[in-house]
């Protein structure tokens, strides 16, 4: 396709079922949207209700555009599809084939298509998703959170090097240690529209563990906030071993995904997230391949990912094992992630004392 999505995938490759399928279901679904009135509104809320529908209108627009992309795809008709019809055929890829689920109340919403076997995982999923949350800091000048965290043992946060890079210091002894005038904290929820809590779903990071050598890697102790914090939830499964058939495996991310205009294509960002940001989402993909990496391996995978998710746990759709530590992506090539069942004789992992599974 012509268009610019953060993950350059053909809807061949994409879509399990045929393409005129689909299309019709795409159409379909335009076709039972209801226009909102906005007579009988205030006026400041009826201004606000014409930006919305004016959006859904272009939103339409662009969806039919796609369809007709489709239909003329399956019909093998490449060379004829223009570039409005190619820009809503990356953006019906974007929504469908790989969407950033919003993440309410520990739970999400089924979806259509290939992805309607997200419900026959649900209870699996939501295990996991209990278990990863968002990193945020105190003290720092300029952010209040860095990205994504998840359980991996009894008392220990894996996250990215760079995210604790922010809020840690390497020590003379070889150690790690807050800045100062520095802390950090893992919240389990931070969802769309979730109201205050208690902070039973936070846990304070008071230690750090050890940051990685050579891999994107820090580990971090956690413990419940003082005051309010309920019991630490039982860690994750984390990978001991490579699933068979990696490549094209489904899997998927959860994490909270931030703009990130410097590394994505805002039109593409806009069309996935549908402009909200900083809040949990579930982000299914498929593996696409372990390809050499210095002295190790890489794990490169598909889900639609964005600066935020920086941290976050690939899970194996499957049996909910953790395979691999997301850590970046690159415009229209694709995401990358540490390969964790290569590190089982890892000594900081052993350290962490990694619930391997």
């Amino acid at each position: 396709m012509r268009g610019g999505s953060p993950v350059a995938t053909r809807p061949e490759q994409v879509f399990r079922e045929d393409l005129l399928e689909v299309a019709a279901r795409v159409r379909k679904g335009l076709d039972a949207e209801i226009p909102e009135s906005t007579e009988e509104l205030p006026p400041r809320e009826a201004a606000a209700a014409q930006i919305g529908h004016a959006a859904r209108e272009e939103r339409a627009r662009v969806l039919e555009a796609g369809v007709r992309g489709l239909e003329k795809l399956a019909a093998g008709r490449r060379d004829d599809v223009d570039a409005d019809e190619s820009f809503g055929v990356e953006a019906i890829i974007l929504l469908e084939g790989r969407p950033a689920i919003l993440v309410q109340g520990q739970d999400f919403t089924s979806q259509p298509g290939d992805w309607a076997l997200l419900d026959g995982q649900r209870p699996g999923i939501r295990a996991s998703i209990e278990r990863v949350g968002r990193v945020e800091v105190s003290g720092h000048a300029e952010l209040d959170w860095l990205g994504t965290g998840f359980l991996v043992s009894p008392f220990a946060v894996m996250t990215n090097r760079h995210v604790a890079a922010e809020f840690s210091r390497a020590d003379g002894d070889g150690g790690f240690s807050f800045r100062q005038g520095m802390g950090a904290r893992i919240d389990t929820v931070e969802e769309l529209g979730a109201p205050a809590t208690d902070g039973s779903f936070e846990f304070e990071v008071t230690e750090i563990i050890g940051i990685h050598p050579d891999v994107d890697m820090a580990l971090l102790r956690v413990s419940p906030v003082a005051g309010g914090g309920g019991p630490l939830p039982t860690p994750l499964p984390i990978a001991a071993d490579a699933p068979p058939d990696l490549q094209g495996r489904p899997v998927y991310v959860v994490g909270y995904p931030a703009a990130d205009g410097r590394r994505n294509e805002p039109e593409a960002m806009s069309r996935i997230f549908m402009d909200i940001y900083n809040v949990k989402r579930l982000q299914p993909g498929t593996a696409t391949a372990l390809v050499p990496d210095g002295p190790g391996f890489t794990l490169t995978h598909d889900c639609s990912t964005l600066g935020g998710n920086s941290g976050s746990p690939v899970f194996d759709l499957a049996d909910h094992r953790v395979l691999g530590l997301h850590f970046g992506g690159r415009f229209r090539s694709g995401n990358f992630a540490v390969p964790l069942f290569q590190l089982t004789d890892d000594p900081l992992l052993k350290r962490a004392e990694v619930n391997w599974v």
